[in-house]
C-alpha cells in the first residue's frame, strides 16, 4: 500500500502559494495543445488559431469549473464568499468546465468559420489528455478517493482531508470512525487510466471509421467523448463517498454524466437519420436529372463538373477563300454560307465556299453553351449541410 501523503503546495511566490493542482492544470493545457496541433495537421485543419483558441477555452473552462465546484462544495464557501475568487483555487468541477468550454468552442468555430463537428473530433481526445494529466492534481490535494480498501495500490489520506463518512477517531463525522492508518481506493488514478485509454479509442475510431461512406460521420467522435466520460464518471461515483450536491439522494456528477451520455447518443442517431434521408433524396434527384448543385456535402459530396467544351480552332483562310467569319450561322446545326460575290459563281469559287461552310459549322459546334443558373439550395439541403457527412 502507498503511505506517501504529498504536500499540496509546490512552491511559494512571495505571499502566494503555488499548488500542485495549479501546476497540473497548466501541464494539462500544454499536453492538450500539443495533441491539438498534431491532430489538426493530420486532418488538414488550420493550426494558426489553436493557441488563441485554447487560451479562450481554458479561461472559459476555469470559470465554469470553479462555479460548479463552488455549488458542489457550497458548505465551504457560504460563510466566506471571498474564498470563491481569492487564492488558493483548490477546486474545479469538470462538468462546469466542459459546459463553458463547449460554449467557447461554438463561439470560436463561428468566429473563424470552421466546421464545428470536425473540430469536435479533434478536441475530444485533447480533453481526455488534459483529464488524464490533471487528475494527478487530485492526488496532490488528497481528494477524489473511494472507500477503505486492502488493495496494494490503496492510498493513505490524512485525517483533515477525509470526508465525514470516513472520519478519523476523535474527529467529527457520521458513522463509526475509520482508522488513521486506513488506505482508500484511488479513484483519481482510475479516471486517469480510463482517460488515457479513451484517447487511443477516440483516435482509432476517427482513423478507421470516420469519413464519407464509412460507419461514422464528422462529429461522432466528439459526441462519443460524452458517452465515454459520462459512463466512466458515473461508474466511479458509485465508489465515492461524501457527496455534497445530490438530487433525490443521487450524486449530481452521476446524473449529469448519464444525462450527457444519453443526449450524445440521441444526437448521433438524429444526425445519422438526417444524413441517410438526405442521401436518398440526393440520389433520387440525380436519377431525375437534378443539377449537381442539389447534392450537398451533407450526404454525398458532388464532384466538380468537367468542362468538355473545346476552344474554337483558329482557321487561316487561303488566298481567294472567304474566312469563317464570313459565314453567319443561324441554327445550331451546320449552315450554308451565302456567297458574297455579286456576280455569278464560277467553278473555281465553289470548292472554297463549301470548305468555308464546313469550317463555319465546326466553329459553331465548338462555341460554349450558355450556363444555366445554379439551383438555390432548399431548407433540407441547408439542414443536411448542418448535419453533414463530411468525414474527419
Amino acid at each position: 500500500m502507498i503511505d506517501f501523503t504529498p504536500n499540496p503546495i509546490a512552491f511559494a511566490a512571495g505571499p502566494i502559494d503555488i499548488r500542485w493542482y495549479g501546476v497540473g492544470y497548466v501541464v494539462a493545457i500544454v499536453a492538450a495543445t500539443w495533441l491539438a496541433f498534431r491532430l489538426a495537421r493530420q486532418r488538414g485543419e488550420r493550426t494558426d488559431i489553436i493557441i488563441d483558441s485554447l487560451i479562450v477555452m481554458a479561461i472559459a473552462a476555469l470559470i465554469g469549473g470553479r462555479a460548479y465546484h463552488v455549488i458542489d462544495q457550497w458548505a465551504l464557501y457560504k460563510d466566506n464568499l471571498l474564498k470563491i475568487v481569492m487564492p488558493p483555487y483548490s477546486g474545479l468541477g469538470i462538468y462546469g468546465g466542459l459546459f463553458t468550454g463547449m460554449l467557447a468552442v461554438i463561439f470560436l468555430t463561428r468566429r473563424y468559420k470552421l466546421n464545428f463537428w470536425r473540430w469536435g473530433d479533434i478536441i475530444a481526445p485533447c480533453i481526455l489528455v488534459a483529464q488524464a494529466v490533471g487528475r494527478w492534481g487530485n492526488f496532490m490535494n488528497q481528494e477524489l478517493y473511494g472507500p477503505p480498501t486492502n488493495l496494494p495500490w490503496g492510498i493513505a489520506i490524512e485525517c483533515q482531508n477525509r470526508v465525514t463518512e470516513f472520519h478519523c477517531p476523535g474527529w467529527d463525522g457520521t458513522g463509526a470512525p475509520t482508522p488513521v492508518n486506513a488506505h482508500f481506493i484511488p479513484l483519481f488514478f482510475y479516471e486517469s487510466v480510463l482517460s488515457l485509454i479513451g484517447i487511443f479509442v477516440m483516435i482509432f475510431l476517427w482513423k478507421q471509421f470516420t469519413g464519407k461512406g464509412r460507419l461514422l460521420i464528422a462529429g461522432d467522435v466528439g459526441l462519443l467523448y460524452f458517452v465515454w466520460y459520462g459512463i466512466e464518471r458515473s461508474s466511479l461515483e458509485t465508489l465515492r463517498g461524501g457527496w455534497n450536491w445530490t438530487f433525490f439522494g443521487l450524486p449530481m456528477a452521476m446524473l449529469v454524466g448519464l444525462g450527457a451520455a444519453t443526449a450524445a447518443i440521441i444526437t448521433i442517431v438524429i444526425r445519422h437519420a438526417w444524413v441517410r434521408r438526405h442521401s436518398a433524396a440526393s440520389l433520387a434527384a440525380a436519377v431525375d436529372g437534378a443539377p449537381a448543385s442539389a447534392v450537398t456535402e451533407g450526404a454525398t459530396e458532388a464532384t466538380e463538373p468537367t468542362d468538355t467544351t473545346t476552344e474554337p480552332t483558329e482557321t487561316t483562310a487561303e488566298p481567294g477563300e472567304p474566312t469563317a467569319d464570313a459565314a453567319e450561322p443561324t441554327t445550331a446545326g451546320p449552315t450554308t454560307a451565302e456567297p458574297t460575290t455579286a456576280g455569278p459563281t464560277t467553278s473555281e469559287d465553289t470548292p472554297a465556299t463549301a470548305e468555308s461552310a464546313d469550317e463555319s459549322a465546326e466553329v459553331t459546334a465548338t462555341r460554349e453553351p450558355a450556363e444555366a443558373p445554379a439551383a438555390k439550395p432548399g431548407f433540407g439541403a441547408r439542414l443536411a449541410k448542418l448535419f453533414g457527412r463530411k468525414g474527419g
